[in-house]
């Protein structure tokens, strides 16, 4: 079945597809994994996945679902894994367990190997825990939210990435001449810097300005904290401040600062900033990563390279794949998206001031990363989801010299009863205009956001249903333009009819495995990797391009200035005719 793309309303679309039937997509292959997976992690490559479960955790290669290692430990149950390539033959791995440990593991030439413990408990009564851990691609770097006696900081690691390749080369070569285990010791981890919720800096460049809005951020922070003091002495709950959450991106060469020019060449991945803002806060700072070495720079609060400030409190982010653009979500109902190479704001929409707070943001991405795509160009557009605490959902198109466009989508997930209430609805980077959205229910559809139509149905075997629908366990693979997802294997008798969803006794943890690419239906959406555009690298080439784009523009900055006055003057003439206070009374 063919999906209808004419020349009809989006409108007409959706009332059509709703009398039709909707393709269904069944699963391409389904087999067992270990009990007890918490979750599920894809290579950028797509070549392998990595499975945290309750006694460690296991690589799997993609294509051929077997198990090709596996690390194993009783009492260690991850409950996050990440899977980077370091190079063609070593994969750098990080996880976090039930107790807030992080680790970095290598997989080479079949092996596992522990390279290091970032947090680790020397004392009881000080013990950290890992609230949050990201690795940049390519596992140079790696930022740790750690948790302390009621204190949370960031830290910033740099990984030993070449000095690793070597060492595991080493160890291979000394595996082979031995029969027995060989004992190594790894290169550790170092601190770049760690990072404090903002507070007022001792020096450093603008001085002034960043007093300003860090004494703004200090001021906000403390009258959350009196006011959930004060709503807890109201309900009668002893129950402390809540910590301040960090939330982090690493950033991509821009070509905006002198120091980026450091990075690794012809390395796509290779991170050179860290943006950061904390829970509470109106700014969004950024820090630059290839610095000068320094002994003391671990132990010193770094200053940041840039400051962002906002008119509201900052509630989520999102970054772009090329990391240009950084998209905050504030608590006015406001959409604000920064563009890292002007260092200005590319927009600023209004989304809802009638829903509630949002929740989460992002970027709908419709093109694989290209070494040119942080270069792109001034007048291209971008297209954002935004996602509320009531289950509103609303999609941003934006950009410099064009109109902004919103679109409520709640509409499309209308729902009947509290059931049907998404839990998951994420962008498909790799099919166009496409989300992947999940319901409490277990039903799995792809919906088009442009055309408002319901492309497919993923629909599992009746014996294989999704796995704990509400919390699932899922990755989505962009090499191979697949999504593995977390189901149950049941016998046909074992399915209670008052239950959606078996009891885990009653059922074995198996992958759900759907390649898009194989559904005629969902085929024709598949991205094919776009020409790369011209690379703009220096400063200098950034700023000519500004200005051209500024004076091929100029037409229609003039038309929208006379646009806006027209409006102005029609305000103006409705504000007085408007009756005064006096006249009424």
């Amino acid at each position: 079945m063919s999906v209808h793309m004419g020349k009809t309303s989006p409108h007409q679309n959706w009332k059509k597809t709703s009398r039709q039937k909707t393709p269904t997509f069944k699963p391409s292959a389904t087999t067992q994994i270990p009990e007890c997976t918490n979750c599920l992690a894809s290579s950028e490559d797509g070549r392998y996945l990595g499975l945290g479960h309750s006694q460690g955790f296991s690589i799997w290669c993609a294509s051929s679902l077997i198990a090709v290692a596996e690390w194993l430990h009783d009492t260690v149950e991850m409950t996050f894994i990440q899977i980077t390539r370091m190079s063609e033959t070593t994969y750098v791995l990080g996880t976090v367990d039930d107790m807030g440990v992080a680790r970095v593991f290598a997989y080479h030439n079949e092996d596992i190997h522990l390279l290091s413990v970032l947090n680790i408990m020397e004392n009881v009564n000080k013990r950290s825990i890992c609230l949050t851990y990201e690795m940049s691609e390519g596992g140079d770097y790696a930022a740790a939210s750690i948790s302390c006696n009621g204190a949370v900081w960031l830290e910033v690691y740099s990984f030993p990435s070449d000095v690793w390749q070597k060492e595991l080369e080493m160890a291979l070569l000394q595996e082979q001449d031995s029969s027995g285990d060989v004992d190594l010791k790894w290169s550790p981890a170092s601190v770049v810097f760690k990072i404090t919720p903002s507070k007022m800096p001792a020096d450093g460049p603008l001085e002034d300005f960043f007093a300003h809005c860090l004494a703004l951020d200090t001021h906000i922070s403390s009258r959350h904290q009196q006011e959930e003091q004060a709503s807890n002495a109201d309900t009668g709950k002893i129950k402390a401040a809540s910590e301040r959450r960090c939330t982090h991106h690493f950033l991509l060469p821009c070509g905006r600062f002198i120091g980026e020019s450091r990075a690794k060449p012809q390395s796509v991945g290779f991170p050179v900033a860290l943006c950061v803002w904390w829970s509470g806060s109106q700014n969004l700072f950024q820090y630059l990563l290839q610095k000068a070495p320094n002994k003391k720079s671990a132990d010193v609060e770094p200053v940041p390279d840039e400051l962002w400030p906002n008119a509201n409190e900052i509630l989520c982010s999102a970054v772009s794949r090329s990391t240009r653009y950084v998209a905050l979500g504030l608590d006015s109902g406001v959409v604000c998206v920064w563009d890292r190479q002007s260092g200005s704001p590319l927009s600023v929409v209004s989304v809802s001031a009638a829903d509630s707070a949002f929740l989460r943001i992002q970027f709908v991405d419709n093109s694989p990363l290209s070494a040119d795509d942080s270069h792109s160009s001034f007048t291209e557009k971008v297209k954002i989801l935004v996602l509320c605490k009531n289950g509103a959902i609303h999609t941003v198109t934006t950009g410099r010299e064009t109109q902004s466009c919103t679109m409520q989508l709640t509409d499309l997930l209308r729902t009947k009863h509290s059931g049907d209430l998404p839990t998951v609805v994420t962008s498909v980077p790799f099919l166009q205009n496409l989300l992947f959205v999940l319901q409490r229910n277990g039903k799995v559809f792809l919906l088009d956001v442009i055309n408002k139509t319901t492309v497919c149905l993923l629909v599992p075997l009746s014996t294989h249903p999704i796995a704990s629908p509400c919390n699932p366990v899922y990755a989505l693979n962009a090499k191979q333009k697949t999504l593995f997802i977390k189901g149950l294997h049941v016998s046909a008798h074992d399915l209670m009819p008052s239950c959606s969803v078996p009891s885990p006794g009653e059922s074995q943890s198996q992958l759900l495995v759907f390649r898009f690419g194989e559904s005629d239906v969902i085929k024709q959406y598949i991205i094919s990797p776009r020409q790369q555009t011209p690379n703009y690298v220096t400063l200098e080439e950034t700023c000519d391009l500004y200005l051209q784009q500024r004076a091929l523009s100029l037409d229609e900055r003039r038309k929208a200035q006379k646009q806006t006055w027209n409006q102005l003057k029609e305000t103006e003439v409705a504000v007085k005719r408007r009756p005064s206070r006096s006249t009424i009374s």
